[in-house]
């Protein structure tokens, strides 16, 4: 594979991560906020874009953003596949910790084949979700829909909700995270949420928990009820 081609990849799965941490966007995402997740120049991405939009691709819609078309949808899912695939093997089967799997999926799954992906999956256990709680897609592009919400937009409520991915990567939040006890499949309940975007107190199993709302941002939830992994 290219290098061209392989960068390619990687900013169609960036902005399908975009678009999915983002529903209230309508499946638009703004090439600043593409560029700093991607670290880099303004001009750069607007190189890639009309690259990508050259393909078919994305569409890109002025004062709107840009938007993947059917196409680059698929590619984005199959890259994240790969990528969603090898984090999997890296915990279930070599014992790395979550907060050490991204930078190293990223190199890996970059030059992956089917048969190599295919052969990773088996030896994970053939996991329906990454260590972060994402759903690993299809061999056909296919993926599993998410129904769940941002704990920061979460109230106060008797009702037990269970952790269903965590969107971060960045190391230092996800050990963090996970010595709050707040990983995937984790229980707790809302017990109070300060206004003006102020802390959320949880009962994690039976602890007592306060986050800031910037890291409860970064956490989705749904009904115990309605989790089916």
């Amino acid at each position: 594979m290219s290098s061209d081609r392989s960068t390619m990849r990687k900013y169609l799965a960036e902005i399908y991560r975009l678009r999915d941490r983002q529903p209230e966007e309508n499946g638009y995402v703004s090439t600043s906020a593409l560029a700093d997740l991607l670290m880099v120049s303004a001009p750069a991405v607007n190189r890639m874009i009309t690259k990508l939009r050259e393909m078919s691709l994305l569409v890109h819609e002025p004062y709107q953003g840009i938007h993947l078309t059917q196409a680059g949808e698929r590619e984005a899912r199959l890259v994240l596949r790969r990528h969603r695939i090898v984090e999997s093997f890296l915990v279930n089967v070599m014992g790395f910790g979550w907060h050490e799997v991204h930078a190293e999926a990223d190199r890996i799954s970059a030059s992956m084949s089917e048969p190599l992906t295919q052969r990773m999956a088996e030896m994970a256990g053939f996991p329906k979700f990454c260590p972060h709680g994402e759903p690993i897609p299809n061999a056909d592009g296919t993926v599993i829909e998410m129904h769940d919400m941002m704990l920061a937009k979460a109230q106060a409520t008797p009702e037990w909700q269970e952790i269903t991915r965590v969107l971060t990567r960045d190391a230092d939040r996800l050990e963090y995270l996970a010595a709050l006890g707040l990983t995937p499949g984790a229980q707790l309940q809302v017990l109070h949420v300060a206004p003006f975007n102020g802390p959320i107190q949880l009962k994690v199993r039976e602890e007592y928990r306060i986050i800031g709302h910037n890291l409860a941002e970064l956490i989705r939830i749904q009904p115990a009820a309605q989790t089916h992994r």
